[in-house]
């Protein structure tokens, strides 16, 4: 397989700075606002953002479903903050569209407001020795995570980082930050 075309979902949120994340690994990026941007993609980035309008314009707009479909069967996926809310199966205290692609129960905001945001280093061995630096901006926090579900990185005990299979899913936003290890992995997923 040559260089994936990674779409990054472009609705809201900062899906500029996945793309150039992304873009500068060398992975070909394509940003979708409609069904027809998903044409020939090879992977999704869903980027934070706010989880409730975004689930809803997936649906308004008709990409719910055939996105979910795809992540079934295998395409790669990575959500980092509303990414992973929309990822989840559950979603406490709310009955919002989402994917339920993850087989992960997540809070909102779980660290509190906007003023509540802070930033930290996290060990995320499969990133390597030296921690990856995570930007958390109204972070959810996985609340229960299914056997199927591995958690990769955790904040006081809490998960912030998972992996099943096909889908990767972070609280936090390392498109905010120079390090482009958790993309690359990404992409590895993506078989790059």
């Amino acid at each position: 397989m040559g260089k994936p075309c990674v779409g990054v979902l472009a609705l809201q949120g900062a899906f500029r700075e996945h793309a150039a994340s992304v873009a500068r690994l060398g992975a070909e990026t394509r940003e979708v606002r409609q069904l027809k941007d998903m044409d020939g993609i090879d992977a999704m980035i869903i980027p934070g953002g706010e989880s409730t309008t975004m689930g809803k314009l997936l649906v308004e707009w008709g990409m719910l479903d055939p996105l979910r479909q795809r992540i079934e069967k295998g395409m790669p996926v990575y959500g980092s903050c509303a990414g992973l809310i929309l990822l989840c199966r559950e979603i406490e205290n709310s009955d919002q569209p989402r994917l339920g692609v993850l087989d992960a129960v997540v809070r909102r905001n779980a660290f509190g407001r906007q003023v509540d945001s802070f930033e930290t280093e996290l060990d995320i061995p499969e990133l390597g020795q030296s921690p990856i630096p995570a930007v958390f901006i109204r972070a959810p926090v996985l609340t229960g995570v299914g056997p199927r579900a591995r958690v990769l990185a955790q904040v006081n005990g809490q998960a912030v980082a998972v992996r099943q299979d096909n889908v990767l899913a972070t609280s936090f936003h390392p498109e905010l930050t120079p390090d482009t290890r958790l993309h690359r992995y990404f992409l590895e997923m993506c078989g790059n």
